[in-house]
């Protein structure tokens, strides 16, 4: 039976779910996502023909995300919960930090979701800066937020990680939750493995990460799992110039130190073909010593062997 909007009967807009290219809505949305099917132990009698067709969709996630973010300028991936309100210290924080970046010449990179994402993103747009969102499938349906200008979902949570970080020059990490904390963790390994150098991490919020703080302080470092130099790689402010200034100073760093390394190599170069030079000088010379000694002594047999004949 048809309902006054002309809609039948349990076919009102519903929840949404995009897959790639493709969009789900109502009851064609799957009870379970992508990494959950991938990651599950159970139920594996069908891994031999379903793994090798998800190891080619893994691999077009990073085509399309390596194809879609190349062109990027300087970005900054900016992290939070998804369930603070519009009105909360946070946010507002958030936003103002996305018209900083903006302003500085960074895009801003999020999950693309609500809360903290959205205000980060609203930020950088309303200041004309590009603001990213990078999405992902969940069993909670989020969506990609209005004021995101270019974005990507993702079905796997590693394929999305890999692009927070491979087109951003820094994280900055306001209060969140899990997801919050899973990326935060993940940038300090990586920068404490070497595996990516002087990338800023900056947290905002000193009320609501100073526990934190404290506890990586006095138990994890005065028990040795980390280093005293470790805690220098996190920046504790409520400051969004701070936060910006210590971004723009890092990256400013690390120019420095790759042109000082490009000069050095360059010198190194020089330095090189200079002493192959004076290398092939000498070698001329001692070629040519020999060659006015080789002369008199060649003379002198042939004096020696006309005396004989006469």
């Amino acid at each position: 039976m048809s309902q006054s909007n002309g809609r039948e009967a349990g076919r009102q807009p519903g929840r949404e779910r995009h897959r790639g290219a493709v969009t789900l809505r109502r009851q064609a949305i799957p009870s379970s996502t992508a990494d959950q099917r991938l990651l599950d132990s159970r139920g594996r009698s069908d891994w031999k023909t379903r793994d090798a067709w998800r190891a080619l969709r893994i691999l077009s996630e990073f085509v399309e995300g390596f194809d879609t973010l190349a062109d990027l300028p300087p970005a900054v991936s900016v992290f939070g919960s998804a369930r603070s309100g519009p009105d909360s210290p946070e946010c507002r924080l958030a936003e103002e930090l996305g018209e900083a970046l903006a302003r500085a010449g960074y895009a801003v990179i999020t999950g693309g979701g609500p809360g903290v994402m959205e205000a980060a993103n609203r930020g950088a747009s309303r200041a004309g800066g590009l603001s990213v969102g990078l999405g992902i499938e969940l069993p909670f349906e989020q969506g990609i937020n209005d004021w995101v200008d270019l974005a990507i979902d993702f079905r796997y949570f590693f394929a999305r990680k890999t692009m927070f970080v491979k087109y951003a020059h820094g994280f900055v990490v306001l209060p969140g939750g899990f997801g919050t904390m899973d990326e935060l963790f993940e940038a300090l390994t990586l920068v404490q493995t070497g595996k990516v150098t002087r990338f800023p991490v900056v947290l905002m919020g000193t009320e609501y990460w100073r526990g934190l703080i404290d506890w990586l302080r006095d138990t994890m470092a005065a028990d040795g799992k980390i280093g005293p130099v470790d805690l220098e790689l996190i920046c504790l402010t409520d400051s969004v110039d701070a936060a910006v200034r210590h971004i723009v100073e890092a990256e400013a760093a690390l120019s420095a130190e790759q042109e000082a390394v490009r000069e050095e190599a360059v010198a190194r170069v020089a330095a090189d073909q200079l002493d192959a030079a004076s290398a092939a000088d000498q070698r001329d010379a001692a070629v040519s010593a020999d060659q006015r000694d080789a002369a008199p002594a060649a003379d002198r047999l042939d004096e020696t062997r006309g005396a004989g004949e006469s």
